[in-house]
């Protein structure tokens, strides 16, 4: 949505407001107000005329313009009813030199998560990809995986749901018959390009069973429906990227941010590595998103890995 349409629309929500007054304000004619009116009906706004002008009644369920509607984030949304992969789009957009985009669908035909495992994407679910193009060196990347699974545990949490976040990447809903470690609310999936110093772009991809029915999902996965009804995914959507827009500008408290809303410390855990298992008391992450293990041999960093949690550590 350009400045004007979205200046157009602020406008209209604090209406009623003659067009002619909207005009002057925003130094445009009178036609081209009416033709972003149109444009706005068009997206699926309910904008009505009266003797006191415009005024907006309604506003869509979802989508790219109704998530940017005072979105308190600069960030800019295209959105797909249906889309192979949202980050496979987003890493098109990086490649043009797009910065501060998110691409939302309502459902992917092939999502996938870590070790191009493929992720159910039904309708109902939010599924959304950020380009960014930060300034962080690479090793700090990581940072941004972490600030991500914060966004989406809060906004879970703000919808009502007992959300926690599971390492290295995962959000769910701590279960202590589970051995995953709970039941799979969502997950975290980052991309980059760049150099050994610099960062061309990040992509930071995430997936949550919004308005799902677990009889649609896999294996332990849950979903807000599941647990604490449905959510407004226009909201839910505002939330996360306000949250992420708001822990990105510090990078350095997303850490302790992180840890304070984590399910894997302090529990004993076996991390599959492919080749080893490392089994301990999970103590600590580092700033890069590894995991510190306490195991019988001493403490080991492990950088990435399957983990299931097992018991509370003592």
């Amino acid at each position: 949505m350009n400045d004007t349409r979205r200046a157009v629309l602020d406008a209209l929500a604090d209406g009623p407001t003659p067009g002619p007054a909207i005009a002057d304000a925003l130094d445009v004619s009178r036609a081209a107000v009416w033709k972003h009116v149109e444009a706005l009906r068009e997206a699926g706004f309910a904008v009505e005329s009266g003797d006191d002008g415009y005024v907006l009644a309604d506003v869509p369920e979802y989508g790219g313009p109704a998530v940017e509607f005072r979105l308190e984030a600069p960030f800019d949304v295209e959105y797909h009813d249906a889309v192979a992969s949202t980050n496979d789009r987003a890493r098109e957009l990086a490649t043009e030199g797009a910065e501060d985009v998110v691409v939302l669908a309502d459902r992917q035909t092939g999502g996938r998560g870590r070790r191009d495992r493929e992720w159910s994407s039904p309708a109902g679910g939010v599924w959304a990809s950020l380009v960014l193009r930060p300034d962080l060196p690479p090793a700090r990347v990581p940072l941004l995986t972490l600030a991500a699974a914060v966004a989406v545990t809060d906004a879970a949490r703000e919808a009502g749901v007992d959300a926690a976040i599971k390492w290295p990447n995962d959000v769910v809903v701590p279960d202590e018959a589970s051995e995953r470690g709970g039941r799979k609310l969502a997950g975290v999936l980052t991309e980059m390009e760049g150099e050994a110093s610099r960062v061309s772009w990040v992509v930071v991809g995430t997936g949550v069973n919004a308005n799902v029915d677990p009889a649609a999902l896999d294996g332990e996965a849950t979903s807000v429906r599941a647990e604490a009804g449905d959510v407004s995914r226009r909201v839910f959507v505002q939330r996360v990227l306000e949250r992420f827009d708001e822990l990105r500008a510090d990078p350095d408290g997303v850490l302790d941010t992180w840890r304070e809303r984590a399910a894997t410390l302090g529990q004993r855990v076996r991390v599959d590595l492919g080749d080893e298992t490392v089994e301990g008391d999970a103590v600590d992450v580092t700033e890069h998103g590894a995991l510190v293990v306490a195991t019988d041999d001493g403490e080991r960093v492990v950088h990435s890995g399957d983990c299931q949690h097992l018991r509370p550590a003592e």
